[in-house]
């Protein structure tokens, strides 16, 4: 068991990053690693984003994904795909909370998922625009069509994402 768990996480997602991880870190086992304070087993891969290949680590406790640690070819981190509802962000929002606690209308805040996430609305974080929120739930509409915000509401956040560049 992770020490983390021993007494609650105080790993969050902020503007700047989480834990120790931010855009200036380095892609490597060694960096990463240090960054999350050795708390986490890491395993590497490699995988395709928007049509680019990109590296990624994946950080587990036990057999379960904490988190997804990507980049490109430039070295450094440019995403953090947090997985685990342990881990919120520094104004509290964590996975599992509806989308109707956190908006209105998904109108110019949010976009249709890509790739694996193809089923998932995506949106920007109020607090940051190095932070979006993975929202998935139940819609039959038609393919590459975003579901309605009536539909929204009641879809929950599924992974808490933070980007080196602002989105």
């Amino acid at each position: 068991m992770s020490p983390l768990n021993w007494f609650g996480s105080s790993v969050e997602v902020s503007d700047m990053g989480i834990a120790g991880i931010n855009a200036s870190t380095p892609l490597n086992e060694a960096a990463i690693n240090k960054a999350l304070d050795d708390n986490y087993r890491l395993r590497s891969g490699m995988g395709t984003r928007n049509g680019t290949v990109t590296s990624f680590y994946q950080a587990l406790d036990g057999d379960t994904v904490v988190m997804t640690i990507s980049g490109d070819d430039s070295g450094k981190v440019k995403r953090v795909n947090v997985e685990n509802d342990a881990i919120k962000t520094a104004w509290g929002v964590k996975i599992g909370t509806p989308f109707s606690d956190l908006y209105e209308k998904a109108y110019g805040v949010c976009q249709k998922g890509q790739g694996d996430n193809a089923n998932d609305v995506e949106c920007v974080s109020k607090e940051s625009r190095h932070v979006s929120y993975l929202f998935s739930g139940e819609w039959r509409g038609p393919e590459g069509l975003m579901p309605s915000d009536d539909t929204l509401k009641d879809w929950k956040i599924s992974q808490i994402v933070w980007h080196a560049n602002a989105i």
